[in-house]
């Protein structure tokens, strides 16, 4: 078995895999633990699916929380007593990264653009719905041309509160109408419509760039399936892309 691990600025996305089998996923904050305590959390959860240290053979990890990087390195050598992959310069990815300085390029980007291209053909357009919201663009004979970033919709609602003092706090629920009749469903409507509004543009921005004109449209990420119920230009959602690509990854350099 090989455990990869999506380290983002909020979350931990953990997947086991078996062979290409994804047999258990996993998530957690992203804190200031040590990596004592991120072992003993990972090891009951995965004690609980009947998994343990001795079945796992291999490891990678992406980051683009560069403080938790030594933890999980160190982590995974001290408990698992395997040294991890860590996707970055001078690992095999299948794609050929055509970006001015490819060491800016986020590693979780790049995991998922392997995977989308790899499970899903190219070319393809992989949109990241997370803390940020990435798009990333992928030609038929798989090069990797970079993309855009741009807010994420929970740090949107997030900023939308704390900047007006009269604005609660909202959950990220689809509002009946896009007419509310309450500060809340004003709010919903306007911070989720609004943002699958800026989703929709720029899909069609990239679909205009040469050689994407018939890409397909995959998006990850925790409110991806928010945003494909209010959008028409996503073929796909799949939110074990990131997770999938490592063990691409992990298969390409082992």
């Amino acid at each position: 078995m090989v455990i990869v691990f999506d380290i983002g600025n909020t979350n931990i996305k953990m997947g086991v895999f078996n062979g290409d089998e994804l047999s258990e996923t996993l998530r957690m904050a992203s804190s200031n633990k040590t990596g004592d305590e991120y072992w003993l959390l990972i090891r009951d959860m995965l004690a609980d699916r009947n998994i343990f240290p001795r079945d796992i053979k291999g490891a990678v990890i992406s980051s683009v929380n560069p403080n938790l990087n030594y933890t999980f390195e160190h982590m995974v050598e001290t408990y698992f007593g395997i040294k991890p992959m860590t996707v970055g310069s001078g690992l095999k990815t299948g794609l050929y990264i055509k970006y001015d300085n490819p060491k800016e390029l986020g590693a979780d980007r790049v995991a998922g653009c392997v995977g989308a291209y790899r499970i899903y053909g190219g070319p393809c357009i992989v949109i990241d719905c997370g803390t940020a919201t990435t798009f990333n663009a992928v030609t038929g004979d798989g090069v990797m041309l970079g993309g855009a970033i741009s807010f994420g919709l929970k740090a949107a609602a997030e900023s939308l509160s704390a900047s007006a003092a009269k604005l609660p706090e909202v959950e990220l629920a689809l509002p009946k109408n896009t007419i509310g009749k309450t500060t809340i469903s004003n709010m919903q409507s306007g911070i989720i419509y609004g943002y699958s509004g800026m989703v929709e543009s720029m899909v069609t921005r990239l679909k205009a760039e040469p050689g994407l004109e018939n890409a397909k449209v995959i998006a990850t990420g925790g409110i991806s399936d928010i945003v494909n119920r209010c959008v028409n230009v996503i073929d796909v959602v799949d939110r074990t892309l990131t997770l999938r690509g490592l063990n691409i990854i992990y298969k390409l350099n082992s």
